[in-house]
């Protein structure tokens, strides 16, 4: 009777194991998408913007090296952020199916 008190109503034909290891892995799942989620935050926040405004007008002058610079920077920054609004994709969507799958 003690161990049933662990497990809540509407998981009931689960064993206690299971049940734990599904709450173990949810948390774990929403850590980590919460993380990456900040994490996107925090790259797209670096990122340049992509129209020129003010700027267009004044005509700057830049050298070719820092062109360079500029654009690997900005493009390591765009493929981090591709990859971590893939990764929180995917977690949404997993995190969803197995919430659906468990009753």
């Amino acid at each position: 009777m003690g161990a049933n008190l662990l497990v809540p109503e509407g998981a009931a034909g689960m064993s206690e194991a299971i049940y734990t290891l599904y709450m173990v892995l949810s948390i774990a799942c929403l850590v980590v998408l919460f993380i990456t989620a900040l994490v996107t935050i925090i790259i797209i926040l670096f990122q340049k913007s992509n129209s020129d405004g003010i700027q267009g007008i004044t005509a700057s002058s830049e050298t070719f090296f820092g062109k360079n610079r500029g654009k690997s920077i900005e493009s390591q920054l765009k493929k981090w952020t591709w990859v971590c609004l893939g990764v929180l994709a995917f977690l949404s969507l997993a995190l969803y199916i197995v919430n659906l799958l468990v009753p």
